[in-house]
């Protein structure tokens, strides 16, 4: 890998190029040609990151194209379940956002696919969809169709219908003891991938545009592979997990 020279010049590094960086080992960069006092404080204050994409004032609509949507960002809770106030850096990012502006669709061999999520809708969508904007002072998302988990019509994640292919699990409780008996704390229970199927979505799109239907029905419970999709907590503390179909490995019976 080519080095990498840090110079006296500022620097800006955008989200993307951030999110390119994931993966990369601490030996997998190296910083040649940093000599002693070429790099002062008031220089470090220049490295600036990001967060989103400013569109000027000057621009009244953002038009989204193809199978992408503009999603309005739902504000952060500012408080716990419990009613404590969160810091900043304590508050959850969001995953959900209202639909404020669709693109045409897109096509699929000989069918021409539209979007099926209407604008005004509430959607959760997954956690590093999407490119972020800032529009009007307000924080907003340009995402592909694909990228939405599902609709969320209230206020509480077990109401979510997942969209395509997507299933949404509500997670078995951990063991709460080993197989000897011993008492397991929080941090030593296994992460579960067991869970009972709530919700499937309408089905994925074949080579023609047409819908598969999912060959997994509510009420199943199923083994699903332990690091995918998206996790959510809802109200009443239970766990529930939203992932693609492919991400379930098997029916339990």
């Amino acid at each position: 890998m080519a080095a990498t020279q840090l110079t006296a010049s500022p620097v800006t590094v955008s989200a993307r190029s951030l999110a390119s960086l994931e993966g990369l080992r601490a030996s997998s960069v190296k910083f040649s040609s940093l000599k002693p006092g070429t790099l002062r404080q008031n220089q470090f204050r220049r490295f600036v990151v990001r967060a989103a994409s400013v569109v000027a004032p000057k621009y009244t609509t953002i038009k989204p194209l193809g199978d992408r949507l503009l999603v309005k960002i739902k504000e952060a809770e500012e408080k716990s379940l419990g009613g404590i106030l969160l810091p900043s850096t304590a508050q959850t990012k969001p995953q959900g956002g209202e639909v404020v502006a669709v693109g045409e669709g897109r096509t699929i061999g000989k069918n021409k696919i539209d979007i099926t999520v209407p604008t005004g809708a509430q959607i959760i969508y997954s956690k590093y969809a999407g490119t972020e904007v800032e529009f009007n002072d307000v924080k907003h998302l340009i995402l592909k169709e694909d990228d939405i988990v599902g609709i969320l019509e209230t206020d509480d994640i077990k109401d979510l219908k997942p969209l395509n292919d997507r299933v949404f699990i509500k997670v078995a409780e951990a063991e709460e003891k080993t197989a000897g008996g011993l008492l397991l704390t929080e941090t030593t229970k296994e992460k579960p991938s067991i869970g009972t199927v709530i919700a499937v979505g309408p089905g994925s799109l074949d080579e023609e545009g047409s819908v598969t239907p999912l060959p997994i029905s509510t009420g199943s419970t199923v083994l699903y592979s332990k690091y995918a999709g998206n996790d959510f907590k809802g109200k009443d503390g239970s766990n529930y997990i939203a992932l693609r179909a492919s991400d379930v490995m098997a029916i339990l019976s």
